[in-house]
């Protein structure tokens, strides 16, 4: 607690700090989408795109259609009355006249400003050759470490962890305009050798891409490792896809098919080749991958043969069980799309194939009747869009191997000036299953799962705005700690009030129920008992100064499952930003105060991170947080990053379980980058 106040005091007397900023209403949608799926995405493609958009900005009158939505701040709705709009009047001449565009609001045009400029149209002709000469380029050098040494560091023999306590990412990276991109990634996790034992390559995982667009006939064309994105994410969506949040209007997915990717993450991407064909209103997409998968294993005694009981996500390779499994399972995958597009409308047939070297065999539990077997998989669809006036309808019917039906359609409605509605309704048999799907759902996959949610935003007056959303979902099948099917519904209201430039406050309650397993339950028979959970915040954000900002949150959890009784949860924390003009440093601090009886009531945060990272980790128990992020420009080329974070217990004489266990009461961690760009 004194180095807290110590901390406090010496910052409050002194300019703050700035760390990487991001669209608050991104921030949100970060957050509600881990704390959805209990997991944090390693894929910072998006934040990458943010910071490049910042330092060359988009020509808003020559931007295209695919550009716009990967940007992914507006809705198909505006995009649409944007093109519409631009190509009806003309080139846009100030950014006062974006007012004019139909469904572009104050808070749209404050969102997409820090990444677009307006300029007279260029019609400069290049040649492919001439995208390698005159890009923007960076090499990052990233290292980071938990300064207390957990019990996988400890231990010689059993489980424990083979390799040094530094997580090292190292990437590189050329892009020219929205028209070339080529790099490399490389990356070593903590507890993973290096340069040694299991590891003599150095790294445990290295990536290359290149990308291209525009290139004649072929409007994109991806080599080494890319993302595919099909659809609404029924069958295949490998880019960062977000979940449900107060941006009512943001439940579609949007992407190209073809992306690139350069991030650290070790699963979800394609390794190969891929190509988009573009012939008048036709696009024709064929990609295909060959992989080699970390895998557990289990010897099944019927066929008397090994098995793979689950495919490895996490990317760890740290352990011996877990070196066991690398690159042992290789998956050859290809598949295609071919869509028709008009001005309002659009159709796509979607196809993707799978096949393993070794059969897939989950354990033999109830809740994995329906998972995927065998050596071959394959999904099947076709997408569609329809716009008219100020509706959009959406939507994607899906089908897997064994003729499994899954369908998602949904619809986006301007009704007017000030109000906003969406609806989305879907429908996944217990039987289907993707293996990279990831679609608008409860669950964290599309599988077993119909639901109905429902949107609304109003901007009651200039400053002030209600969201609101309503989701009833039910799930068909047994799920895992859910041994009968189930329902459950989940509601949100966020109330915004921007006065003015300077001051933004929101107040949110959202509140989810659903059904799981009785844990105290001794009968034969498991029965299933509601699980509430109900969250208020508030937050606020008051900028001083063209340079200092100051942000403050207090959220509340009320926890109730069944015959475990009440639990509650209590977060609130300060943050202190600070982001000169014309200065070569920046940075922030946060200092924050936890309480929750137990995990059941943990609370999520989003934090400011060094560039190009971000993080969110849950908070339970009772303690203190605070973190310290710095940024200085030595010159035009090199800048330094660093971020100090630590978390001090109470009531608590270890840390965590397992080999990430920690004797004491704190743990720390420091960070520090170093970036190149020329």
């Amino acid at each position: 607690m004194k180095t807290l106040l110590f901390i406090g005091c010496f910052f409050g007397g002194i300019s703050p700090l700035y760390a990487q900023e991001i669209p608050p209403v991104v921030e949100q949608r970060l957050e509600l989408t881990v704390e959805a799926d209990e997991i944090e995405t390693e894929d910072d493609l998006f934040l990458q795109q943010l910071e490049y958009y910042k330092r060359n900005p988009i020509n808003i009158n020559t931007v295209s259609l695919d550009v716009l939505i990967n940007l992914r701040i507006l809705s198909p709705l505006q995009i649409h009355h944007f093109l519409n709009y631009r190509k009806l009047f003309g080139d846009i001449i100030s950014i006062y006249e974006l007012q004019a565009i139909p469904l572009w609001d104050v808070n749209t045009i404050n969102s997409i400003l820090p990444y677009v400029t307006i300029l007279d149209k260029e019609f400069k002709k290049e040649d492919f050759a001439s995208r390698f000469r005159g890009g923007d380029q960076y090499l990052l050098g990233r290292v980071s470490q938990v300064l207390e040494k957990s019990q996988g560091y400890i231990k010689t023999s059993g489980s424990y962890y083979e390799g040094s306590r530094q997580h090292l990412m190292m990437r590189y990276r050329y892009r020219y305009k929205n028209s070339l991109q080529y790099g490399v990634v490389m990356d070593k996790d903590a507890g993973e050798s290096f340069f040694s034992k299991s590891q003599k390559q150095g790294f445990d995982f290295y990536s290359a891409h290149l990308f291209a667009t525009k290139l004649g006939k072929v409007e994109a064309l991806a080599i080494g490792d890319y993302t595919v994105n099909l659809g609404q994410g029924l069958v295949q969506w490998q880019s960062l896809a977000f979940k449900k949040s107060a941006d009512v209007m943001g439940i579609k997915r949007q992407s190209t098919i073809l992306r690139p990717y350069n991030s650290a993450g070790e699963f979800f991407f394609n390794r190969g080749a891929g190509a988009t064909l573009k012939f008048n209103n036709w696009q024709v997409t064929a990609f295909g991958s060959l992989r080699k998968m970390s895998a557990n294993f289990q010897f099944d005694t019927l066929h008397n043969e090994e098995m793979v009981s689950s495919i490895l996500m996490s990317g760890y390779h740290r352990t011996p069980s877990e070196i066991r499994g690398k690159k042992q399972l290789t998956q050859t995958s290809f598949g295609g799309n071919i869509s028709l597009k008009k001005d309002h409308w659009h159709i796509g047939i979607n196809s993707v194939n799978f096949h393993f070297d070794q059969s897939l065999q989950k354990r033999d539990e109830p809740y994995n009747l329906f998972t995927i077997k065998g050596n071959n998989w394959q999904n099947y669809s076709v997408d569609y869009s329809f716009t008219r006036n100020n509706i959009h309808f959406f939507g994607e019917a899906a089908m897997d191997k064994l003729m499994n039906k899954a369908y998602i359609n949904g619809l986006l409605i301007s009704l007017n000036t000030r109000a906003d509605f969406s609806l989305l309704h879907r429908s996944i048999s217990k039987g289907y299953q993707s293996l990279n799907g990831n679609a608008f759902t409860e669950n964290t996959m599309p599988v077993n799962e119909n639901g109905l949610y429902a949107g609304l935003s109003l901007r009651v007056s200039q400053i002030i705005k209600l969201d609101a959303y309503a989701d009833l979902f039910s799930f068909p099948w047994l799920k895992y700690l859910a041994d009968a099917p189930g329902r459950g519904k989940e509601f949100l209201v966020q109330f915004t009030y921007s006065p003015n430039k300077q001051l933004e406050m929101y107040s949110r309650i959202k509140s989810e129920t659903k059904e799981t397993n009785q844990r105290e339950n001794v009968s034969v028979t498991n029965f299933m008992v509601p699980v509430s959970k109900i969250n208020w915040r508030i937050q606020f954000s008051v900028k001083i100064n063209t340079a200092f900002i100051l942000r403050s949150r207090t959220e509340l959890m009320w926890f109730n499952k069944g015959r475990q009784g009440e639990e509650n949860g209590f977060l609130s924390y300060l943050d202190y930003l600070y982001k000169p003009m014309m200065k070569r440093f920046g940075g922030g601090i946060r200092l924050q105060y936890f309480e929750t009886d137990s995990y059941n009531s943990r609370l999520y945060a989003y934090e400011n991170d060094v560039l190009y990272n971000f993080s969110i980790p849950p908070f339970s128990g009772k303690g203190f947080r605070y973190y310290l992020n710095f940024n200085f420009d030595i010159n035009k080329i090199f800048s330094i990053y660093f971020r100090f974070a630590q978390t001090q217990y109470k009531d608590v004489n270890t840390i965590g379980t397992g080999n990430d266990a920690i004797d004491g009461k704190a743990r720390s961690e420091i960070k520090f980058q170093l970036i190149a760009r020329w």
